[in-house]
């Protein structure tokens, strides 16, 4: 029996949507999460707020897009939760690592992901949307509510400014990897 609260179709619509999408979405927030228990929090809010918006969700390509910036904000507003609930952990952190006065080996995907972490939000996102999505120019400006010439940019700009702090690193050359590759 069809909820008189429901327009017609919409469940259909939105079911092919989850199916369509779920895979990108759940990899979307699974790489952009520090703690896997979170993952399936996050999901659900975005397909919460995709349900709630239906008719505001573009059909076609645009549709994953629109779901990642939602997954985005999503993330975001999680984030911004859970940094007042971390805060005091972090801290301990610190105070712990530096009372060891040692400094661990690092092997090349730990310089990585140090300078990885360093970088802005932002300058973390874009690349991310290069390279984990695989996104091209045209598409991140539309995860990220820009225009294709401010993402190419924000994405140059990102892939040097991560490149300099891997060749400060006394580690082997990584940043090869990151120089001359363009979307």
């Amino acid at each position: 029996m069809q909820d008189p609260r429901v327009p017609s179709g919409a469940r259909d619509r939105f079911e092919a949507l989850y199916l369509a999408h779920y895979l990108a979405i759940h990899r979307y927030v699974l790489r952009r999460t520090e703690s896997p228990d979170d993952i399936a929090d996050v999901i659900a809010e975005t397909f919460l707020v995709a349900w709630r918006r239906l008719d505001s969700v573009p059909a076609g390509e645009a549709t994953v897009l629109w779901l990642y910036g939602t997954a985005r904000r999503v993330l975001a507003n999680h984030r911004r939760g859970e940094s007042r609930r971390t805060a005091l952990a972090s801290r301990l952190r610190d105070e712990l690592a530096a009372g060891r006065g040692t400094v661990p080996a690092y092997s090349q995907a730990d310089a990585v992901h140090a300078a990885f972490a360093t970088l802005t939000s932002a300058e973390r996102e874009v690349l991310a949307l290069a390279y984990w999505e695989q996104l091209a120019g045209p598409q991140i400006a539309k995860v990220l509510g820009c225009s294709s010439t401010a993402a190419r940019l924000r994405l140059h700009r990102a892939r040097k400014r991560l490149a300099r702090l891997l060749e400060t690193t006394d580690e082997l050359h990584v940043t090869s990897v990151l120089r001359g590759e363009t979307r």
